[in-house]
């Protein structure tokens, strides 16, 4: 019998699935999270595995059904209903100020594009934009969003021997992660993931 591959460094599910690489089910798991909650915090250290659970999250979420198909969640699952998914990665550097806020309105307008939305009535950055695309994803689908956040703290472990900068990016994050309470009629579905649990963030209540 021929073995599958190890997914070694596969942080994508598609890849991780057209590669026919190993892979353990967890979508029962991630079936009964879906089901019995709406925010969640994973806290873990570095490779092990959260970045591909994010994107096993987005890609279930945006009803890509193929990539399913003979794992437990696909006869559980409505593939007729996707929902839209805000996914942000903050795998970037963050040393110096303006990095931060930088990165984050680069990734909310690639979604925007990638979404086909028209330009915004006014121009806003940070927390503002967040919530513009909020509403316009919640409009264009019709259905509520699914919000995912991978390394949610490294803005603020990148500069921890800097602390005005650690605080100037704490305070950018405790605003930007406000919107998701603020506009939780919005949001379907929140899961954020990290190594630390920072506190004065907004995540934590």
């Amino acid at each position: 019998m021929r073995r599958q591959r190890l997914p070694i460094g596969l942080e994508t599910f598609e890849r991780l699935r057209e590669t026919n690489s190993y892979y353990v089910d967890k979508t029962p798991l991630i079936a009964q999270m879906v089901d019995q909650g709406d925010h969640y915090f994973l806290s873990r250290p570095r490779r092990f595995g959260k970045s591909l659970l994010v994107d096993t999250l987005r890609q279930l979420f945006s009803c890509n059904e193929p990539l399913f198909r003979g794992l437990h969640i696909h006869d559980h699952w409505d593939w007729d209903a996707p929902h839209p998914v805000i996914r942000l990665s903050f795998g970037a550097k963050y040393n110096e100020p303006g990095d931060l806020e930088d990165d984050v309105q680069t990734q909310l307008a690639s979604l925007a594009q990638e979404a086909r939305l028209g330009p915004p009535t006014a121009p806003r950055r940070g927390p503002g934009a967040l919530r513009n695309l909020l509403h316009a994803l919640r409009h264009k689908a019709g259905k509520p969003v699914g919000v995912l956040v991978d390394e949610y703290d490294k803005p603020i472990l990148d500069v921890l021997e800097a602390p005005e900068q650690a605080s100037a990016n704490r305070d950018y994050l405790r605003g930007f992660y406000g919107v998701l309470k603020s506009e939780a009629e919005h949001v379907r579905f929140v899961f954020v993931t990290g190594v630390s649990m920072f506190s004065k963030v907004s995540l934590f209540s």
